[in-house]
């Protein structure tokens, strides 16, 4: 009985020692928070669906452009089209200021928004993303509906079909980019005659090949190699600007890494909002608005107003700091912006459709005639810049019995047509009482009615001539 009762206890201290070991030697459980919600889903509107509705009409506006002259350049015909209007190359500072207006929208939505035209706008990484979904999808077909063929056939049949349908695409976008620069119509029957002839033909080949090798092989590496938009925009951003910002105050992240997965740049937004590859997509704000909502959590991954700002949306901000207006800057930004799209405008409407320039050729100062009248010569140009045939009317103010030398007063103009011409206004010698004399000639233009006035100078010859 003392044996065994011996034994026994020395079997239970042994027992107890290898429970107590193999307690010690179990690793420790991170303490995981309480799932409140398994079957929790982002709300309907989330970035990722509002990126794609944007980029979708990004990508109507940039097919629509051309073929409605909304903004183009026709270099042959050398004319620049912009909002509705068309204008002539010799209006270059009003292309200019155009031009202008548009790249200063972009650096001063940089300054309150941010990288919002590389994640929302950028032609380049909406191609980008739709080439790299394309090839996701053709994989999963193809995969789904071929899975009796080996590995390699399949990742051939992958290749191919992504291609090919890459190089449809390929040819589409080069023909609406090329259209930007040459009238669609006159375009496409190059494309369908196969011109590699003419520049138009040779630019359409090389663009199609180069579209192809960007949204096959380069995609977003061209954003953080290349593109110098990135570099520009740590100058442009301050404290202020809209930025997707990581916050884990309570240390909370469960290393989940779902950020890291969906972020089109391979890069992990925890390090750091100002990371140059980062496009602030807003993709990893749903990823971990996904994950943080089913623990009942708030996304640790939020558009904020700089780093150390208020988050995107807060109602207790005022509702002009809620767009982006939170100092003097942005707001004297903001009144550039509206005081120049005014004056552009403005500069629009009062621009004329037929534009009528006169101006004198002093190579010959005078002349006098046989029907003894004193001669000048001045230089006119006319021009019909709108879709309407148009008469032009010339006629002379304070300069007594002047008479043009022009066949008649009325000049027709087709819609597009100009016309440059010399002619000479005559006056009788000793008409005029000085040698320099002021005088207007007004044009008026229909069907616009609209009025010009040019004053000229009509020079005699000197007194002692006349006698």
């Amino acid at each position: 009985m003392l044996g065994e009762g011996g034994h026994t206890a020395n079997f239970s201290a042994v027992t107890t020692e290898k429970i107590i070991d193999s307690e010690k030697k179990q690793p420790k459980v991170r303490k995981k928070l309480p799932v409140v919600n398994k079957d929790f889903q982002l709300e309907k509107y989330s970035w990722h669906t509002l990126r794609r509705i944007v980029h979708l009409l990004c990508f109507l506006v940039f097919v629509t452009l051309p073929f409605f002259n909304l903004m183009r350049f026709d270099i042959p015909r050398q004319r620049f089209y912009f909002a509705g209007f068309e204008f002539w190359i010799n209006e270059f500072a009003t292309i200019f200021f155009s031009m202008l207006f548009l790249m200063f929208v972009i650096a001063a939505a940089s300054m309150l928004y941010g990288r919002i035209y590389c994640g929302y706008l950028c032609p380049q990484m909406i191609f980008s993303e739709a080439s790299i979904n394309l090839e996701e999808k053709v994989k999963t077909f193809i995969n789904k509906n071929f899975a009796k063929y080996s590995i390699d056939a399949r990742n051939w049949m992958n290749r191919v079909a992504v291609y090919t349908v890459l190089g449809i695409a390929s040819v589409f976008l080069a023909f609406v980019f090329i259209s930007y620069f040459i009238e669609p119509h006159d375009l496409f029957w190059r494309l369908m005659s196969f011109d590699l002839v003419t520049v138009g033909g040779i630019a359409g080949a090389v663009i199609t090949l180069i579209t192809f090798a960007d949204f096959a092989f380069l995609r977003q590496k061209f954003c953080t190699t290349i593109c110098p938009y990135g570099y520009l925009q740590g100058i442009l951003g301050d404290d202020n600007t809209l930025v997707v910002h990581y916050r884990d105050p309570e240390k909370i992240c469960v290393e989940c890494k779902k950020c890291v997965r969906v972020c089109h740049m391979d890069i992990d937004i925890r390090n750091s909002p100002y990371q140059i590859e980062c496009i602030h997509c807003g993709e990893c704000v749903d990823a971990c608005k996904l994950i943080m909502g089913k623990f009942g959590k708030e996304s640790l991954i939020q558009y904020a107003w700089g780093e150390n700002g208020e988050v995107l949306g807060d109602k207790k901000a005022k509702w002009f700091q809620r767009i982006g207006l939170r100092d003097a800057k942005r707001f004297a930004v903001f009144a550039i912006i509206f005081i120049y799209a005014i004056a552009l405008f403005t500069a629009f409407t009062m621009r004329h459709s037929v534009m009528v320039t006169v101006a004198p050729n002093r190579a010959t100062l005078y002349r006098i005639g046989d029907d003894n009248r004193v001669y000048n010569t001045f230089r006119m140009t006319l021009a019909n810049r709108g879709k309407n045939d148009s008469t032009v009317s010339l006629s002379i103010a304070n300069l007594p019995d002047a008479k043009f030398t022009l066949p008649s007063n009325e000049i027709s103009l087709k819609a597009g047509e100009s016309v440059q011409q010399e002619f000479e206004i005559s006056v009788p010698a000793k008409s005029l009482p000085t040698e320099v004399n002021h005088f207007e000639i007004i044009s008026v233009a229909t069907p616009e009615n609209t009025t010009d006035k040019f004053e000229e100078t009509f020079i005699m010859p000197l007194e002692k001539e006349n006698k």
